[in-house]
C-alpha cells in the first residue's frame, strides 16, 4: 500500500520496526493530569453548551459525529466532564466497541458524559500518541478482560487509568503517530470513495428516470402487484433448536442499501424438502422486510445467483417479478427510492418499537414504469457500478487491515512487559 507522503521503502522500514524491547511500559495514570475538571452546565440554566455522550462517538470512525447543543437547564445528570482540545475520550461503557475519539479544537471547554474516561495529556505524551493507543485491540482486550456487568458491561476510571503503554521518547512518539496518521489518511479515503461510489447508482436512476416523487418525465405508474408473477410469500419460522446446520437461510441483517453482503456468511438451518421447496429463493426475486423497527421496514434486496438451496426468514415476503414488464435491477432501485419509502411509511402499522406491512400494502405500491428497454439499460450501468463498488470494498478491507496490524505492531507487549500497573 502506498501513502501520500512518505517512501514507500521508509513505510516498509517502519512497519518492520514496532516498539523497540527496550522502550518503558508506563502506566496511563502516569501520562495524563490526574484530575481533568468537572463543570455543571445547569449551573447556567439559560446558557447553551454542546455536549458529547457515547451515542455522539463513532466507533468506525473514531470520532465525535454527534455532538449536541443543549441549554444548562436540559444538561443531563451525567453532563460533568470539561474536555479541552487534544483530550482523548475513552467509552467505560461496552469496552468492546471501542468508543473512542480525539477532541478537536472546535469542542474545546464543553462538556462530555461521565460514562468517558478523559484522558489529558502531559508533557511527556502526545495526545495523538494516546490516541492511537487507545484504538489498539492490545488495549481494548485488555478491558474487555475486565468488564463487569451483565445488562451494562463497563470498566471504571481506575481500571483504564491502570493499562499500561509503552513510552518512547516524544521523537520516536511523533514518528509513529505520523506513521499511523499516513495509515489512518488511506483509510478515510477508501471510506470517502467507497461512499461516494455508492452515490452513483441512486444518481443514476434520477438521470435516466428523473424525480421518483414528482415523476417530471410522465411515466406510466402502475401498482406493484400487477408487476408479479405470483402473489407475494411470507417467509419461513422455525424455533432457535431448528438453527446450526443445514439449508442458508437469509435473515434482515444479511443486506443493505438493496444488496446481500456475504451469502457465505449465512446462518443455515434444519428443514424439510416442502420446507425447502416452498421458500427456497431464485435469482431475480426480491424480498422485503415487513416487520421491524420504523427506520428499517420495507428495507428489500435483490437475490443474485445462488450456489445453493437458500431460504428466507418470517419477517420478510418474496416478490417474483413478471420480467416481460419489468427488469429485477429496476425495481430494487425503486424500492430505494423517496416514493416507495413514502409508500411503505404512509401504510405501516405500528406497535411499540416496531411497524409492519402486509402484502395488500407492498401490492398497491405505486411503480414508475419506463420502457423495458431503458429499464435494461440502467440495469447494466448499475450492474458495472457494483462492481466498481465491490472492488472498493475490498480495498477498504484491505486498507483497514493494514492498519490495524500497524497498531498492532506498533503497540504490542515485549517479553515481559506488564498488562496492567500493579497497585492498580
Amino acid at each position: 500500500m502506498s501513502t501520500p507522503g512518505r517512501p514507500k521503502s521508509e513505510y516498509r522500514s517502519a512497519q518492520r520496526e514496532g516498539t523497540p524491547v527496550s522502550t518503558p511500559w508506563v502506566a496511563l495514570r502516569d501520562v495524563v493530569e490526574p484530575r481533568p475538571g468537572t463543570l455543571n452546565p445547569a449551573a447556567w440554566p439559560d446558557d447553551p453548551f454542546i455536549y458529547v455522550d457515547v451515542a455522539g462517538v463513532c466507533n468506525k470512525q473514531k470520532a465525535i459525529t454527534g455532538a449536541r447543543t443543549l441549554k444548562g437547564a436540559e444538561a443531563p445528570s451525567r453532563a460533568r466532564r470539561q474536555i479541552r482540545h487534544g483530550d482523548v475520550l475513552v467509552s467505560t461503557v461496552r469496552p468492546n466497541l471501542n468508543a473512542v475519539a480525539l477532541v478537536p479544537e472546535s469542542l474545546d471547554g464543553e462538556v462530555a458524559s461521565t460514562a468517558f474516561c478523559v484522558l489529558r495529556a502531559t508533557p511527556a505524551v502526545l495526545p495523538q500518541y494516546l490516541y492511537f493507543f487507545v484504538r489498539s485491540r492490545l488495549f481494548v482486550s485488555r478491558l474487555c478482560k475486565l468488564v463487569a456487568g451483565a445488562l451494562y458491561p463497563a470498566v471504571t476510571d481506575a481500571q483504564v487509568l491502570a493499562q499500561t503503554l509503552p513510552l518512547p521518547d516524544l521523537q520516536q512518539q511523533r514518528r509513529i503517530v505520523d506513521l499511523l496518521s499516513c495509515a489512518q489518511s488511506v483509510l478515510r479515503l477508501r471510506r470517502d470513495i467507497q461512499k461516494n461510489t455508492a452515490r452513483m447508482i441512486p444518481a443514476l436512476f434520477n438521470d435516466m428516470f428523473g424525480n421518483s416523487m414528482t415523476n417530471p418525465k410522465g411515466w406510466p405508474v402502475v401498482p406493484l402487484g400487477s408487476l408479479l408473477r405470483e402473489s407475494p410469500q411470507n417467509g419461513l419460522y422455525k424455533h432457535k433448536s431448528a438453527y446450526g446446520s443445514g439449508t442458508p437461510i437469509l435473515r434482515i441483517d444479511a443486506f443493505y442499501d438493496g444488496e446481500i453482503c456475504d451469502l457465505t456468511a449465512l446462518k443455515r438451518l434444519r428443514l424439510d424438502d416442502d420446507e425447502a421447496l416452498r421458500f427456497a429463493l431464485a435469482p431475480g426475486d426480491i424480498v422485503i422486510n415487513r416487520v421491524n423497527s420504523p427506520e428499517y421496514l420495507g428495507k428489500s434486496t435483490l437475490i443474485p445467483a445462488l450456489a445453493e438451496t437458500t431460504v428466507f426468514e418470517s419477517n420478510m415476503m418474496r416478490l417474483r417479478l413478471d420480467t416481460a414488464q419489468i427488469d429485477p435491477r429496476y425495481m430494487i432501485s425503486m424500492l430505494q427510492t423517496q416514493r416507495a419509502k413514502q409508500h411503505i411509511r404512509a401504510n405501516a402499522r405500528r406497535a411499540i418499537n416496531q411497524a409492519s406491512i402486509n402484502q395488500q400494502d407492498v401490492k398497491s405500491m405505486p411503480v414508475l414504469l419506463p420502457p423495458l428497454a431503458r429499464q435494461g439499460a440502467f440495469a447494466r450501468c448499475a450492474d458495472a457500478t457494483t462492481a466498481v463498488i465491490a472492488k472498493q470494498a475490498e480495498a477498504l478491507i484491505a486498507a483497514d487491515a493494514t492498519f490495524e496490524a500497524l497498531l498492532a505492531r506498533v503497540f504490542q507487549p515485549m517479553k515481559a512487559a506488564a498488562g496492567t500497573a500493579a497497585s492498580a
